[in-house]
């Protein structure tokens, strides 16, 4: 899973949200490091849709523009859920090995 997939679906744990407030949030969880332009959003939420990773809320029409809400389905719950678990083990192993050998300057 890419980092800005994970954090797309990351965007979504809390709820439905619209195509903005995905790009927002997933920069906020990211510590500023996603950046998603617009383009690649869509494109990313076409993908997990085809996926079955997320689907549509609803919609609203927001100064006469269409506003789509995706919300994350059971099986993106579990692909965000088993992301955050291997990254987690990952860390562990890797840090756990660093305490173990002191760095060298």
């Amino acid at each position: 899973m890419t980092e800005q997939t994970y954090y797309v679906l990351a965007a979504l744990l809390d709820g439905p949200r619209h195509g903005y407030a995905i790009i927002k949030h997933a920069f906020e969880l990211s510590g500023g490091r996603v950046k998603l332009p617009v383009g690649t959003l869509y494109g990313s939420l076409d993908r997990l849709a085809d996926q079955d990773l997320i689907e549509l809320d609803h919609e609203e029409i927001v100064a006469g523009r269409p506003r789509r809400y995706f919300r994350l389905t059971g099986d993106g719950r579990q692909a965000v859920v088993a992301e955050a678990a291997r990254m987690q083990k990952a860390a562990r192993l890797v840090l756990r090995h660093t305490a173990v050998r002191p760095a060298t300057a």
